[in-house]
């Protein structure tokens, strides 16, 4: 059966980005330009078909188990579906062949990530901005922080061959001569920030959207100063008098914009990254090296009996006690995944210290709650609001849910109940709700940090299915634990 995740990864394989970027090549394909030609516009629609230069990477397009993904794959896919026509890609191998498909009128537009700059506005139209970017120099941490442009000069600097940061560091470079980089036209932007996490590289430039997804995965990553204002990122298109296409796509944006759809499409693919700072990352990256594999085959053993995916019940294990079967909360919650005296009773469980009974229950728990999700909220919404009831309690969540309608917007989108959720803290609020009070804050920053350890263990699993085959360990686990009051054998109820 397949996981209640659907198509939210928010993460990609290098090495299946390699293979995409070797194996697709710009088509000989000229679009017609004749002066008697229909609109461009037209011409796609008749066509049927929408051809987009896009390149690989985790804030563009990517591939995942569930197919392609991505914050911009999911707007021009989108884009095709409003046209009514169907989708094209076309990934070259190099990011300097991208504006030429446009250009050339390989593609109808380009949809890779691009900033608005001078240079690049003397070649391609730019369409409707999607995002605002800025681009930043990373280092090292624990190795010297440059402060300023000065600091890079005479120092290994490395960036995206014929990028906008490229482009920037040469308009630096007339005001400070002595700065010097290395254009690198086979590596992106994720590889070179992987390089300089790792101390291969000492220093390079990314954008603001890819660093704050890189953070969660490189705990030694670290952010320096900004080399220009915030940019804009846009489509482009080919600079000719033909505006249909053009003012259609400005048009669909319109729609998203009215219809909260832009908005749900950041929150999904940006929403969460930012809760999992340098030092938590650090944190998370030892327990999943000295911790997660005592536990692995049972949250396995879960997810294959709850449906889910077992790196989302390890990600909750994590965020409810760091992987420790002995934790205990002030408040009587025990064991890997904290689960109450009267919770257990009701699922069977007789020890929450034993981690096969505590990891076993929360999954039982967590699909007990996913089924009583109303129908009308569908994925990845119906995840986080599954997690954020395993935090507050079903109640509470409809609370949320009913002050979100009242207010007018969507009970069925995450982005809009998580706008609720902290309203059940306040008193004005909670008086007027069912359940009365709760710590709402609480539960969003639990869906998020959850949402967070999901995405870099989606990364870390990734990443080792590309190595050899490794013997597991015969034990499962290693830790002694204590016994607890024995809990009468009870058929489980509605929770």
């Amino acid at each position: 059966m397949a996981s209640s995740i659907s198509k939210y990864r928010p993460m990609w394989n290098r090495r299946r980005a390699k293979v995409w970027g070797s194996i697709m090549v710009l088509g000989s394909l000229m679009l017609s330009t004749c002066d008697t030609a229909p609109p461009l516009l037209q011409q796609v629609q008749e066509r049927g078909k929408l051809i987009v230069v896009t390149r690989n990477s985790p804030t563009v397009y990517f591939e995942d188990s569930n197919g392609p993904a991505g914050y911009e794959y999911e707007l021009f896919k989108g884009f095709a579906d409003h046209l009514g026509v169907d989708l094209e890609l076309r990934l070259p191998k190099l990011f300097s062949h991208i504006l030429p498909a446009v250009q050339t009128q390989e593609a109808h537009m380009a949809a890779a990530g691009l900033s608005v700059t001078l240079e690049r506005q003397q070649l391609v139209r730019f369409g409707p901005p999607i995002q605002e970017i800025t681009a930043t120099v990373v280092y090292q941490r624990g190795q010297r922080k440059p402060r300023k442009v000065q600091d890079l000069v005479g120092s290994e600097l490395e960036v995206v061959g014929d990028s906008s940061h490229s482009e920037r560091l040469r308009q630096l470079q007339q005001v400070t001569p002595g700065l010097n980089w290395v254009e690198n036209h086979e590596d992106d932007a994720n590889e070179l920030t992987y390089r300089v996490a790792n101390g291969e590289l000492q220093y390079s430039v990314a954008d603001s959207n890819l660093i704050a997804i890189n953070l969660r995965y490189y705990p030694l990553l670290g952010t320096a100063f900004p080399i220009s204002p915030p940019e804009k990122i846009a489509w482009a298109f080919h600079k000719s008098a033909d505006l249909s296409l053009v003012n259609e796509a400005e048009a669909y944006f319109a729609k998203l914009k009215q219809s909260g759809e832009l908005t749900r499409l950041q929150e999904q693919y940006y929403g969460h990254v930012k809760r999992l700072d340098n030092p938590g990352a650090a944190r998370f990256a030892k327990q999943i090296s000295k911790n997660l594999g005592k536990y692995e085959a049972l949250f396995k053993k879960a997810a294959k009996q709850s449906n889910f995916d077992w790196r989302l019940l390890a990600a909750v294990g994590y965020q409810e006690s760091h992987w420790n079967p002995k934790a205990k909360s002030p408040t009587g919650v025990r064991g890997i995944m904290m689960l109450t005296r009267i919770t257990a009773k009701e699922l069977g469980v007789k020890n929450r210290l034993d981690p096969e009974q505590s990891i076993m229950g929360g999954a039982r728990y967590l699909r007990n709650l996913y089924d009583r999700i109303p129908r009308d909220v569908t994925e990845p919404d119906r995840t986080w609001m599954m997690l954020a009831a395993y935090n507050v309690g079903m109640g509470h969540l409809y609370d949320a849910r009913t002050f979100t309608k009242e207010q007018g917007d969507n009970r069925s989108l995450w982005v809009d109940v998580r706008e609720r959720l902290p309203l059940l803290n306040q008193k004005k609020w909670y008086s007027q709700a069912k359940r009365g009070f709760a710590r709402g804050r609480e539960a969003v920053e639990y869906v998020e940090n959850i949402r967070s350890y999901y995405d870099v263990l989606v990364w870390h699993t990734s990443r080792l299915e590309d190595e050899p085959n490794k013997e597991e360990d015969d034990e499962i686990f290693d830790d002694e634990y204590e016994d607890e009051d024995p809990i009468p054998d009870t058929t489980p109820s509605t929770l």
